[in-house]
């Protein structure tokens, strides 16, 4: 029996609460604060402005820490103010469509998590590795201010304009919102780009891992712990997340451990050592199989272990950092800050930087993820600040603490890690001639530092190790062993990052398939109703294998590439990941403007700069005569080459590698122009839109309609004064009226 409204606590603090929360302003809180901008300021002017021969790296992490707090303080505030305006006292999905499977009032400390984790994949940690070719310093400042005005604020939008549609997806609000043209080519674009984006997230896995036996084993091991994890919960101790942590983490450090017991064996190297497209084979499978198991067994227990290694290890680094103070020797700006020539990723510093550094600073990945699961599952409407703006705050966290640990190291390892094997011939004598060869100032690369860099962490060999991920565990390491250990400490750092770096890319492997998975039902579900339900078992595994294949496809064409794969292909991967973004917030903007909200300008910015940058960066890719930044220039270029006859050109050494470069020249030139088309097509359909709201003042609402909450919950981690006396009431009240405890306080 259900308790009349009018004897429960109020469901939300009221208005006046609220704004006398955020104006309380005592000394106490005002020194707070003044020491906190007064910091972030000299941080500031020492990375840009103090350039000695060195850099402390302490400096990157109080510049990062202190604007978010200000940022997430004031700026995202306004955006609540002014854009969002939640109101508590109307229910959330998660409440009245409660089911206990999709829909479920979550503890938005426990969300906060799981968001993090579907959200954080590779970008954030190899954008920034793949940037610091450029310097420092244009990475350091698009990481940091390009979260604040652009990506936190998209995921926020996004989270809570799905929330008040019912959590409903990307595509289904541009369809609503856009009309059938936009809304259709939204769907298109979406469904496409999540392709690339799952194959560029497995090919970083794929380029940590080859050939390399401690971690084939360590990672390998990951999933039958996850499974074990699951079952766990779910049947022999249900409800004891604390247990199963512990257990969990102690079963982590023992792999990594045992990996390296394995890779001294005569056996495990036999056994282990996969060359990349064996284990790209394995991945693909792997995708599959959690894509269509219970998200019990595999992906939630993935999910839950790897946002205590990913936030764990970042906080770990963060304050290694504070205490080694490492000295950065990296120049602000390199030598190819200015050249289109750069040998990591070719292309001039606009619009490659920001697309090189996709995630860590704004990602249309996100948008697909906050109009996902987490709207389905969010309590309070005040929770979308916390969830959504904080979450992505702590990726570009992430992607700060990347930066760091691939600027540790020496310029020339650096180098030789991350140029691809056909400019190294894979050798470390190839790798000396090369690197030393650019003309880079203060770099003197010996054969002698890469074998002892390779010995220390356990590796027969670091050259052409690319994808990033191995430069940042390397970078990690590097740190680390100063705190801890030494170097005899640095073989078990290295590949706790690598283990660390795999499990944050396979979360986002799994749960990428999974919603790849659903967006192809719903978009069948148009013309076979059938496929709209997600339990058909048949559907579900023909969406999955098609999905599958499709990134699987990309995947082997990136390993199999004369060109390095991700060399090529993170550029496109940055591109679609841009333009998706571009997207969401053509689609956030159409409506805010429906809802006649006044400062629109806060979408519109990051909308022209995103729009801007991808369109240019597509037609570099697109039309640049440059071999080294145009698909199409190097398609033609090979091809011309294969019609002479040659047998070897560039970096391909034979016909069939010259064969290959021409086909994936094709299919990445070709995706190129489809992609930046349809989203053009999207942003145009969403500014005509919002011409047509701004004009009549608003259009009707596409929201739910209004649904009394009847739950209570706190807006941030930290429950402020009043919102403590009314969890207060509540508790009490609860505990008179325990038929209460089934409407989400559990």
């Amino acid at each position: 029996m259900s308790v009349d409204s009018t004897e429960m606590p109020p469901v939300s603090l009221t208005d006046e609460q609220v704004e006398a929360e955020q104006r309380r302003w005592t000394p106490m809180r005002i020194a707070v604060w003044a020491a906190i901008a007064v910091l972030g300021g000299v941080a500031w002017v020492m990375l840009a402005v103090v350039r000695g021969e060195t850099i402390n790296a302490i400096w990157f992490v109080f510049a990062a820490v202190c604007t978010y707090l200000i940022a997430y303080r004031f700026y995202a505030t306004y955006i609540e103010k002014k854009i969002t305006q939640p109101d508590d006292n109307r229910a959330t999905p998660a409440e009245y469509k409660e089911n206990g499977q999709d829909y479920m009032p979550t503890d938005r400390r426990v969300l906060y998590g799981h968001h993090f984790a579907a959200i954080a994949g590779a970008g954030p940690l190899v954008g920034p590795v793949l940037a610091a070719q450029l310097g420092y310093l244009p990475g350091t400042i698009w990481i940091i201010l390009g979260v604040v005005l652009a990506g936190a604020v998209q995921d926020y939008l996004v989270l809570f304009f799905s929330m008040r549609r019912g959590g409903r997806s990307l595509g289904q609000m541009a369809r609503d919102e856009l009309g059938r043209v936009g809304g259709t080519a939204a769907l298109l674009a979406t469904l496409m780009i999540m392709i690339i984006i799952v194959a560029i997230l497995a090919l970083v896995v794929v380029n940590a891992l080859g050939e390399s036996p401690w971690g084939v084993f360590s990672v390998g091991m990951t999933i039958p712990i996850a499974l074990f994890m699951g079952v766990y919960l779910r049947y022999l101790r249900p409800g004891k997340v604390s247990e199963v942590s512990i257990i969990g983490f102690v079963l982590l450090i023992l792999v990594i451990v045992a990996g390296g017991w394995v890779a001294d064996t005569s056996w495990g190297v036999d056994w282990f050592t996969l060359d990349r497209t064996t284990i790209s084979w394995g991945i693909i499978i792997y995708g599959f199989i959690a894509a269509v198991l219970p998200v019990w067994l595999l992906l939630a227990p993935r999910d839950y272990l790897s946002t205590f290694m990913k936030v764990g290890t970042i906080v770990m680094l963060a304050v290694a950092i504070i205490l080694v103070r490492p000295e950065i020797t990296v120049p602000a700006l390199s030598e190819f800050a200015g050249r289109s020539d750069a040998p990591v990723v070719a292309g001039p510093l606009f619009p490659f930087l920001f697309v090189t550094i996709a995630c860590g600073a704004l990602s249309g990945f996100h948008a697909l993820i906050a109009s996902g699961t987490t709207p389905k599952l969010i309590e309070k409407e005040r929770q979308t600040k916390f969830i959504g703006y904080g979450g992505m705050l702590m990726e570009s966290f992430v992607a700060i603490m990347a930066l760091v640990a691939a600027i540790s190291i020496d310029r020339g390892i650096y180098f030789a890690m991350n140029v691809s094997a056909a400019a190294t011939q894979g050798t470390v004598e190839g790798a000396v001639a090369y690197v030393n060869g650019l003309g880079l100032t203060g770099v003197n690369l010996t054969a002698e530092m890469l074998e002892t860099a390779a010995a220390n962490v356990g590796e027969e060999s670091i050259v052409s190790r690319t994808g990033g991920a191995p430069t940042l565990a390397l970078g990690l390491s590097h740190i680390m062993q100063q705190l801890i250990g030494g170097t005899s400490m640095m073989s078990f750092w290295y590949h706790f990052a690598i283990m660390f770096e795999a499990l944050f890319i396979l979360t986002a492997v799994d749960a990428g398939t999974r919603v790849a998975r659903f967006m192809l039902q719903d978009s069948l579900g148009n013309f076979w109703p059938r496929f709209k339900d997600t339990s058909w078992r048949t559907g579900a595994w023909v969406c999955t294998a098609v999905m599958v294949a499709g990134w699987g496809a990309i995947l082997i064409m990136g390993v199999t590439d004369p060109l390095g794969g991700i060399n090529t292909l993170f550029p496109l991967f940055g591109i679609a990941n841009q333009l998706l973004a571009a997207l969401a917030l053509s689609i956030c903007l159409a409506i805010a403007a429906r809802q006649n909200r006044k400062a629109l300008w806060i979408i519109a910015l990051p909308l022209a700069f995103a729009t801007v940058v991808t369109t240019v960066a597509s037609l570099h890719k697109i039309f640049s005569s440059v071999p080294a930044v145009g698909y199409w220039a190097q398609h033609q270029a090979f091809k011309d080459a294969l019609d002479r006859g040659e047998t070897s050109f560039g970096t391909a050494g034979s016909v069939e590698a010259m064969e290959a470069v021409v086909r994936n020249t094709f299919i990445q030139g070709t995706l190129s122009i489809v992609f930046v088309v349809l989203t053009l097509i999207v942003i145009a359909a969403a500014l005509i839109a919002t011409v047509k709201s701004v004009r009549s003042g608003g259009a009707p609402t596409t929201e739910d309609e209004f649904t009394q909450s009847r739950i209570y919950a706190p807006a941030g981690f930290l429950a402020t004064e009043a919102e403590k006396d009314l969890e207060a009431q509540w508790a009490t009240f609860l505990s008179e009226h325990p038929v209460e405890r089934v409407r989400g306080h559990h």
